[in-house]
């Protein structure tokens, strides 16, 4: 009989108040059951948010030091475990096991770095234009945070978000994607060990209208932290403008890697099949188009296909797998619908294009490596978001052009240009609309010590990772000091 896990609230382990559970199945094999999470609704969400805003009282007085070293000691859980978890997320998930160490690996890093802000969460101090009076600001924590994550990078992105919200001192409520609750778990255990206090964290599984609405929606939720779809994302907006409350939103990505005449075409071609089909192409900097200057358009094109030709798919736990599948069978039924509409638009269809549905890949969620060519800004394929393994092929007759066509999109995340010309590199960091620009790598490897997040439809302006992570989570406050013992009038009694 398969496992039952247990929502978090208030330092407890409890099922969902109704009782009822949902599956998590491997999308590499549909006959695994992994376990059984429970199925929470309102009331679920509002225990949980209560018991937050309980543990925030008490929270936000233990020194920003103190709470990053709780960090500190959960990065160290996970790099003891770093292999098993990264197991786990292979078999909810579904990459390939290299990838979900990668994931776990970023949880560490960003453990470490978020524990580095307990020492700093800088403010500043000025001279005030008074004399006797000291001016300065101060960061503060914001109270309950939401956190609402994907199912992409199932510990990487909660821990983005949970770690510098700890850290600033706020409570947290993690509602995690139903396809992904395991990692999320595993995750919360690892705070608990670590000594994170009764209600200072909590983890709610289940549906988004059933328990990620809730959430967001909270009297008692202070700030809201989002990564999916850029639909969902407008949705929350409206709803929580009825309140004011802060919301960061982390969206859609449409991202082109541009490729020059003068660029190193192995390199290229390297960064192409990362950029394209790491992750089976789930990533939000996924390159899920490809600029190519004419005249290496049909040299890379052949190559480009005869590679990706080549890579090895199964379940991401085998040896030498290099592609895992689609995270759920309505996925790849979203990439097959993408690819007959490629069809339909003209579009030629250079390599794959089905599912794959015999043999070892029989139990499992597979798409076969797809690339289109022909390709026009126009087309849907190259406008809309697939999230799926399918990579169009677009050409162009300038780096001019290029450019244009990379920014012809309502999405800004991530970008990339291959090319040996420093000139040409400056301008596509000045002129690419996007919120990562890559030169000489494809558009997908973030590094937590720097700003993560886009432009456009991407999101509404926040970037987490970095230090700029705490504008999400803290509020500023400015501090007035006057030790002149008199009432003093700023702009007034000093002019």
């Amino acid at each position: 009989m398969a496992e039952k896990f247990l929502n978090l609230v208030g330092g407890k382990w409890v099922p969902a108040k109704s009782g009822e559970f949902f599956e998590n199945r491997n999308p590499a094999n549909w006959e695994e059951l992994i376990g059984l999470f429970p199925k929470s609704g309102p009331e679920d969400v509002d225990a949980a948010v209560g018991a937050a805003k309980e543990a925030f009282r008490s929270w936000r007085l233990v020194p920003a030091p103190k709470r990053a070293e709780i960090i500190v000691r959960a990065g160290e859980i996970l790099r003891a475990r770093k292999e098993e978890l990264a197991r786990d997320m292979t078999r909810e998930m579904g990459k390939v096991i290299a990838e979900t160490r990668g994931d776990v690996q970023e949880a560490i890093d960003c453990a470490y770095f978020a524990a580095g802000e307990g020492r700093r969460l800088y403010g500043d101090t000025t001279p005030s234009e008074l004399p006797d009076k000291m001016a300065l600001s101060i960061r503060c924590p914001i109270g309950v945070a939401a956190l609402i994550t994907p199912w992409n990078f199932p510990m990487a992105i909660p821990s983005w978000k949970a770690f510098p919200a700890l850290v600033a001192g706020n409570t947290i409520v993690l509602k995690p994607a139903t396809e992904t609750p395991l990692s999320s778990y595993h995750l919360f255990r690892v705070l608990e060990e670590a000594g994170m206090p009764p209600g200072v964290v909590n983890l709610v599984t289940g549906g988004g209208s059933s328990c990620g609405q809730p959430l967001a929606e909270h009297r008692d939720v202070g700030v809201v932290s989002f990564t999916g779809s850029s639909a969902v994302g407008k949705l929350l907006a409206q709803a929580t403008g009825q309140s004011l409350k802060r919301l960061s939103l982390e969206l859609g990505g449409k991202n082109a890697q541009v490729v020059m005449d003068d660029a190193d075409i192995d390199l290229a071609i390297e960064g192409a099949l990362w950029g394209a089909f790491g992750t089976t192409g789930q990533r939000c900097t996924a390159t899920s188009r490809l600029i190519l200057h004419r005249p290496i358009a049909a040299e890379f094109t052949r190559r480009l296909v005869a590679a990706a030709g080549q890579i090895a798919i199964g379940n991401g736990l085998d040896a030498g797998v290099q592609m895992g599948p689609t995270v759920s069978e309505k996925q790849r039924q979203t990439v097959h619908d993408y690819v007959e509409i490629g069809r339909k638009e003209g579009a030629k269809l250079l390599l794959g294009g089905a599912s794959l549905t015999e043999g070892p890949h029989a139990n499992g969620w597979f798409h076969q490596p797809t690339i289109f060519g022909d390709v026009t800004p126009g087309m849907r394929i190259a406008q809309e978001e697939i999230f799926g393994p399918v990579l169009s092929i677009l050409t162009v007759d300038s780096f001019e052009e290029a450019i244009a066509v990379l920014n012809d999109t309502v999405y800004g995340l991530s970008s990339s240009i291959y090319t040996r010309d420093v000139n040409r590199a400056m301008r596509a960091i000045r002129d690419i609309e996007a919120g990562i620009t890559y030169i000489n790598g494809p558009t997908i490897g973030a590094e937590v010590h720097l700003p993560f997040g886009g432009v456009k439809e991407t999101g509404n302006g926040h970037r987490e990772a970095s230090h700029t992570v705490l504008d999400i989570f803290t509020e500023w406050k400015s501090v007035y000091i006057d030790y002149s013992g008199r009432l003093q009038r700023a702009q007034i009694d000093n002019y």
